[in-house]
């Protein structure tokens, strides 16, 4: 019996032992990676996700920014992101956003992005009762126009990026140019919310140099001719915003611009390609790619109501040596760095 009993003890010490063994094993056994690393943003979309996109114009800006999102969303999610792209007539865009953002929101798209204002405006009425997600991309004041309660904390279904300009260095900037500027002329778009509240920061940074805004509003294409000509006549440059009207007819207001021998300061890089003097240019790109990883972020169940509005703080000074060289001016020494770039022909 006692035998029997000393087995019995020593085949359950063994299998004590066992089982401590198998338990300490797997206490210290490493965690194992999946075959190809970490999971990828693709992976995370469970089915393929329709992103509709409103484009108010086609101008080199806003194409720009168009091509920023469009690589950020496949680049995330490649083909999880089924992307329709719809533009605004240079006629008809306030008409024609409100229509594409309809039929997004009737066909229930996953998200909307939305570049520039008007179409923001428009993505925001008519996907806000089917709590669509809009995503914006260059509104200067997003604020202004409803789009969301504050910059930090947006409180409704909506956020991105926004394109506020630098005015204090783009003034900085025209005054190294032109040391003997007193009257900076602005044309403007008087519906665009945005072009009133880059108007009023022009205005206070010219202040501080001791110069004066003179500024032209307008409210279609057929204004910008007489606006353009009649203003020529009353400053010493132009200075653009990211006014969209404005922008599209670039060509016109170079036109009356360069008969009154003036220059025209532009808002970003590729206004300055198309003629304009120089500018603190903010990359569209850029931007664009961070409104498209917003917008990922969102489609991956971050709330967007929660996500503060993004702005590009990067911007760099530019000049087109043609432009400067038809205008007999020499670049100032503070600037004698600056990027270069030419005429597009």
């Amino acid at each position: 019996m006692k035998n029997i009993m000393k087995i019995a003890s020593v085949l359950l010490a063994l299998v004590f032992a066992v089982l401590s063994f198998a338990a300490c094993g797997k206490t210290e056994m490493p965690e194992t990676t999946p075959a190809g690393g970490d999971t990828t943003s693709a992976e995370t979309l469970t089915t393929v996700k329709k992103v509709g996109i409103i484009q108010y114009i086609s101008h080199p800006s806003l194409d720009n920014c168009y091509a920023g999102v469009e690589a950020a969303l496949k680049e995330r999610f490649g083909d999880k992101v089924e992307i329709t792209r719809q533009i605004g007539s240079d006629t008809s865009a306030d008409t024609d956003c409100g229509t594409y953002a309809s039929q997004f929101a009737a066909q229930n798209y996953d998200m909307i992005v939305a570049i520039a204002t008007p179409a923001a405006s428009s993505a925001v009425a008519a996907a806000e009762d089917k709590d669509i997600p809009v995503v914006f991309c260059a509104v200067s004041d997003p604020m202004a126009i409803g789009l969301v309660e504050s910059m930090d904390k947006p409180g409704f279904n909506c956020s991105g990026t926004s394109d506020v300009l630098d005015m204090e260095a783009q003034v900085k900037l025209i005054r190294a140019m032109q040391p003997d500027v007193k009257k900076i002329g602005v044309l403007y778009t008087t519906s665009e919310a945005n072009s009133i509240t880059q108007l009023g920061l022009l205005e206070d940074a010219a202040k501080a140099y001791g110069i004066e805004v003179i500024a032209s509003g307008i409210q279609n294409d057929a204004d910008i001719p007489a606006a353009a000509t009649a203003l020529a006549a009353k400053v010493d440059c132009f200075n653009n915003f990211t006014d969209n009207k404005v922008v599209n007819n670039l060509a016109v207001v170079l036109e009356a611009t360069n008969a009154a021998g003036i220059p025209v300061y532009g808002s970003e890089i590729e206004q300055v390609k198309n003629g304009c003097l120089a500018s603190v240019s903010i990359d569209y790109v850029a931007l664009g790619k961070v409104t498209g990883n917003m917008a990922a972020d969102a489609l991956e169940g971050a709330k967007l109501a929660d996500m503060a509005v993004k702005t590009i703080s990067d911007a760099t000074p530019v000049v087109n040596t043609d432009v400067l060289a038809a205008f007999g001016m020499t670049l100032p020494a503070d600037y004698a760095d600056i990027e270069t770039v030419t005429t597009n022909k």
